[in-house]
């Protein structure tokens, strides 16, 4: 019995604790001077303009007044100052942080921790990726700054620490478990946030999420809150998609991004029936950019990217962040599905351009024959482009009226007879559904249209 007794003590004194420090205090003794609030002002116009009243010409008020108005004219401008946070990445003065904190600023001071202030100078910023990068003339001051961590490393349950300026409130530490990863919280295709309960408010924006190293493995970007203040629901942008941008910046004032030239949408249900996938995994190209890179390595339009440098995309959003992060001008694999078997293409990326504009014939001669389609409840006429639908039997979210149908099943569609022709064959063949390319007003698109 005392045997047993003395086992059931040490199995107490022998089982493993969790690792939880005891204090935070010596790694934010250290980190702290590196981070930085940072004030952006702008010089904004007062709404209200005063008119000057209106005298008979000659009154002496014409003159007062007109004084009194030029002297509050010149009141209506005022400045408007925005707080933020960011940290300091090299000792020769390169802060980091959120482009929402400084856009549209007419001055950005940057305050150390000691209150030292400074005027900073705007190297670039991307509001893509909402990343600013500032620089700073430290003179003799002697500046603290911190090193880039690997964030691909850090796992759902690990530690994290916020230092930053919330609500004016300089020098401010949180902590908390990163509560997620490769969030998608819809703000833009090339950022995949980590999600962490560390508490961060207004004012915390382009601060950085430490990990217990005092490493940087997100910038604090933004909360969800039904009332503006922290609910545990916190995102940063995580320091490898991070640190490529700030370095890009700071080169060449601006971020080159990968571009393949292709317009993309999810593979649905219907469309993996219709392409004859296992699964909804992959990029739908729904269009191909003429002047692209897809165009001149062969991407076709109606293809499946399935996976890019050998990694794969399991949704249609992978596909922009991970060819945004490729290099400029390297080649690329692409695996794509294209009439039920698989290949595989090279391209060599271009730079990311603006959004380009695709042009739509919209002349449709009213002499052309109307046809109704009964499998699909619809009736086409001929147009320039394909052919044009006008009229539906029951309102269908996919099509709409106007939609302009180009191809069917990715066979191109020229007049309402071949339309009719390749949907028959379709129907007798079993299929449930139809995928149909369309131009819809400035956009070329894919949408299934199920049988009747």
């Amino acid at each position: 019995m005392k045997q047993r007794f003395l086992f059931f003590i040490c199995i107490l004194l022998c089982k493993p604790s969790l690792a939880v420090p005891e204090s935070f205090a010596d790694l934010v003794e250290k980190l702290s001077p590196s981070v930085v609030s940072i004030a952006s002002t702008t010089i904004v116009e007062n709404n209200s303009q005063n008119q000057i009243p209106q005298f008979p010409e000659g009154s002496p008020f014409d003159e007062f007044f007109k004084d009194y108005f030029d002297r509050d004219q010149q009141r209506s401008q005022r400045p408007m100052t925005g707080l933020g946070s960011g940290f300091i990445i090299s000792d020769e003065g390169i802060v980091v942080t959120n482009n929402h904190v400084i856009e549209g600023a007419d001055e950005i001071t940057v305050i150390l921790y000691d209150q030292t202030e400074f005027t900073a100078e705007l190297l670039g910023r991307d509001p893509k990726a909402d990343i600013a990068v500032l620089k700073i003339n430290p003179g003799n001051n002697k500046l603290t700054s911190v090193n880039w961590g690997n964030s691909d490393e850090m796992r759902v349950g690990d530690w994290t620490i916020a230092i930053g300026n919330p609500l004016g409130l300089g020098g401010t530490v949180t902590a908390g478990i990163l509560s997620a990863i490769s969030r998608d919280l819809g703000s833009g295709p090339y950022v995949k946030f980590l999600q962490t309960d560390a508490s961060i408010n207004r004012g915390n924006s382009g601060g950085p999420l430490f990990n217990l190293d005092g490493k940087v493995i997100g910038i604090n970007t933004a909360i969800v809150s039904q009332t503006g203040g922290s609910i545990g629901l916190g995102f940063a942008i995580p320091s490898n998609s991070a640190k490529k941008i700030v370095n890009q910046l700071k080169e060449f004032g601006k971020t080159k991004r990968g571009w393949l030239g292709v317009m993309i949408q999810p593979v649905t249900k219907d469309f993996a029936e219709s392409l004859g996938l296992s699964s909804q995994k992959g990029a739908f190209v729904s269009n191909v950019n003429p002047n692209g890179p897809s165009k001149r390595a062969g991407v076709e339009s109606g293809d499946v990217i399935l996976k890019f440098n050998d990694e794969e995309i399991n949704k249609m959003s992978d596909l922009p962040r991970i060819v945004a992060e490729a290099d400029v001008g390297s080649t690329a694999s692409l695996e794509i599905w294209r009439k039920n078997k698989k290949i595989n293409i090279e391209v060599v990326l271009g730079e990311l351009p603006g959004e380009v504009v695709t042009e739509r014939n919209n002349n449709v001669n009213p002499a052309d024959e109307y046809k109704k389609i009964m499998s699909l409840g619809i009736t086409i006429v001929n147009n320039g482009s394909g052919v044009e639908v006008v009229s539906i039997e029951k309102e269908d979210s996919n099509l709409q009226k106007g939609d302009i149908i180009t191809e069917v099943n990715l066979e191109k569609v020229t007049d309402v007879d071949l339309f009719d022709k390749i949907v028959s064959k379709l129907e007798k063949s079993g299929r449930s559904s139809v995928l149909l390319k369309i131009l819809r007003d400035e956009d070329q698109i894919w949408i299934t249209k199920r049988f009747n």
